[in-house]
């Protein structure tokens, strides 16, 4: 598979990227690879202990901004912002949650283009930690092997649910599409807005960024005509 990737080259100089530093960067999103950098040792605690270090620091977060953790509202706030990190919005770091996807062969004979559209989906931008969220649009054209529809939103979520950057995401649905069906012909759009630019810095709540992924057949411009007239319906 040919991969489209669209990686950041950058190189490290003391405290600066490309010859820029951090500050310089600003909010601008970096994008430095299809994988999510993971450290070496990331799976080494168990779900249950992850939750009690994260409450506990969460805790310190909390002390240090002023608030009150003996207050009834807040004192349980470090362990529920624990278990939403590692059970709900972050829960597709961990491989074991991984879908488990299941082929049928095409017994139809479909051999066109098969789109699921408006899949929806929450992330979070691994810059700020706060929500990207929007629609994603998916076609693939079958080599021989169908995946129930279900899966995909399943897929999608999958990537969803890990700190993100939304061309990242793009790829890693698409790439996992492609090894599932074990073909290039896949397509992958998404629109999405996000809340570290509407709720925050420039706070402009007007603005959508879309990515896009074409493999295979829909390099072709008809095809891309013909799947962005599947969008319009």
């Amino acid at each position: 598979m040919r991969h489209q990737e669209t990686l950041l080259n950058f190189h490290t100089n003391g405290t600066k990227l490309n010859g820029f530093t951090f500050d310089e960067i600003g909010d601008d999103h970096l994008y430095t690879g299809i994988e999510t950098p993971l450290k070496a040792d990331a799976f080494l605690l168990s779900d249950t202990e992850k939750k009690e270090k994260i409450a506990d620091l969460f805790a310190q977060i909390m002390g240090v901004m002023g608030l009150d953790l003996e207050d009834d509202s807040l004192k349980g706030t470090p362990k529920r912002v624990a278990k939403m990190y590692i059970d709900e919005i972050f829960s597709g770091l961990n491989p074991e949650n991984k879908p488990k996807i299941a082929l049928f062969d095409n017994k139809y004979k479909y051999n066109q283009m098969l789109v699921e559209k408006n899949i929806q989906f929450y992330s979070n931008c691994e810059h700020h930690f706060v929500p990207i969220f929007g629609k994603v649009h998916v076609a693939y054209v079958s080599s021989g092997k169908v995946i129930g529809l279900s899966k995909i939103n399943r897929i999608v979520q999958y990537f969803a649910n890990r700190p993100q950057v939304q061309e990242r995401l793009t790829n890693q649905i698409a790439m996992e599409l492609s090894a599932i069906l074990e073909t290039d012909d896949i397509a992958v759009i998404i629109d999405a807005k996000h809340l570290c630019v509407a709720s925050r810095g420039i706070k402009d709540d007007s603005s959508a960024t879309v990515t896009s992924f074409y493999g295979g057949v829909f390099n072709k411009p008809e095809k891309i005509v013909e799947l962005q007239n599947y969008l319009k319906l």
